[in-house]
């Protein structure tokens, strides 16, 4: 808020309405941060052993096998193995056994092909841990209503397993998805991602003999070249923060004949599921145009991606209340009240945020020697220290402390759910 002082106009340097959030410290904040404390020497052996034990998605028997063993040596709670039909999913809740909202965290667990946790996978698995168990005591603790529930979802890295969790019913119940993911440059509780999709293409021509009666064929290739220039000018009118990559995967088999068959891959990325589908549109026009040029046929299989992630203002604004009132805020500051953080990377929590509303924190861990972001395997080292462990620990308190907030502070949930049609009203649908 500005302010007027002898005629010159005061402006608040960034962070300062943050700052002034740590002057009273939260109601639950002392018993979060004493227990989740508590927690630290046997969680971090599970950060450990699932860091290097990284298991690519829907493999992950390790890391299920791990986390749920270490949610069944706590008492109240009950875990689900292999839930939701898959083999590595697995469902942990704790029921207050008095009425009140639903709280769900989300634990990833999957790494990447030759990299590893380079994604940090293995700290949002033990942040959530650390957030379930601490919210769960907190309600026993304080006599609160409400139900805590911790899901395991396999492959994130795109196999879609909380879109699967989702199809399966286990956020049926669920008033709030909380989640957080590691990397170098933000710490914010309103993370905007983008939505994509992929789209498999194949052209089908006849062939023939390029120097004895190339008349007679119909090149495919050529479609695809077509397609493929096609979408280059597009290029030129699409939106600065559209996303469009193409790869030609088949090209034909030999140089003297009328190609047969050709194909390839697309890859798009938008801001928002309604302008992926008007971006999808232009490029499977782009596809159809080299059919149409050269007379081939077409096949376009569209393989569904990830949704944008659309955060919640209500739940940030509880995050930022605990993030701030803990000692020692890390750079960089959290954004102003409002402000979004955008991500250019996909997560199928995006697709939650369309079904409930939902929390993605993003939150910065010491770089590594070479500052790799994520999918670098300087991230993959950065994200076993212990540096991001604590990073992660903060985090989970800060979770912990928000779903507290929902579920003992009357009205907030309200809030929540105005906020989120509000906001699925913008969004124009999935």
């Amino acid at each position: 808020m500005m302010e007027e002082d002898d005629g010159f106009i005061l402006v608040p340097r960034p962070g300062a309405e943050q700052a002034a959030g740590r002057q009273s410290a939260p109601e639950y904040l002392s018993d979060i941060d004493k227990f989740i404390h508590g927690l630290e020497p046997s969680l971090w052996p599970l950060n450990t052993f699932i860091h290097y034990n990284p298991e690519l998605g829907y493999e992950e028997y390790k890391a299920h096998d791990a986390l749920t063993s270490f949610m069944d040596s706590h008492a109240g709670w009950s875990v689900t193995r292999s839930a939701f039909g898959m083999e590595t999913a697995w469902l942990a809740v704790y029921d207050s056994g008095r009425p009140g909202p639903v709280v769900s965290y989300n634990a990833e667990m999957d790494a990447l092909p030759g990299l590893g946790h380079a994604c940090g996978h293995n700290l949002i698995a033990v942040a959530s841990v650390a957030a379930g168990l601490a919210s769960a005591e907190m309600l026993r603790r304080h006599r609160l209503g409400g139900k805590v529930t911790i899901v395991g979802t396999p492959a994130e890295e795109g196999g879609g397993g909380k879109i699967k969790c989702l199809n399966a019913g286990a956020y049926r119940d669920v008033d709030v998805s909380i989640i957080s993911h590691p990397g170098i440059l933000n710490n914010s509780p309103m993370v905007r991602t983008t939505a994509f999709t992929h789209l498999n293409v194949v052209y089908h021509g006849r062939a023939a003999h390029a120097a004895r009666n190339p008349w007679r064929g119909i090149n495919a290739l050529d479609a695809m070249v077509v397609a493929y220039n096609a979408v280059s000018m597009l290029r030129q009118q699409t939106r600065p923060d559209d996303i469009i990559g193409l790869q030609i995967t088949d090209g034909g088999n030999k140089p003297n004949v009328i190609h047969e068959r050709a194909g390839g891959v697309a890859v798009l990325r938008a801001t928002s599921a309604s302008r992926l589908r008007e971006l999808q549109a232009k490029v499977e026009a782009c596809f159809r145009a080299g059919a149409e040029a050269t007379g081939a046929k077409v096949d376009i299989d569209v393989v569904p991606g990830y949704l944008d992630h659309v955060p919640n203002s209500v739940l940030a604004g509880a995050f930022a209340k605990y993030w701030q009132a803990l000692p020692d805020v890390p750079e960089p500051p959290l954004p102003l009240p409002g402000q979004f953080t955008w991500v250019k990377a996909s997560t199928d929590q995006g697709n939650l945020s369309y079904a409930l509303p939902s929390m993605n924190v993003s939150f910065a861990i010491p770089p590594g020697v070479d500052g790799g972001q994520p999918h670098s395997p300087d991230f993959e080292k950065a994200s076993s220290t212990r540096g991001a462990f604590d990073r992660a620990m903060r985090v989970a308190k800060a979770m912990a402390g928000t779903a507290i907030e929902v579920c003992a502070t009357p009205g907030l949930l309200d809030q929540v759910r105005a906020q989120w049609r509000r906001d699925m009203a913008r969004q124009d649908g999935p």
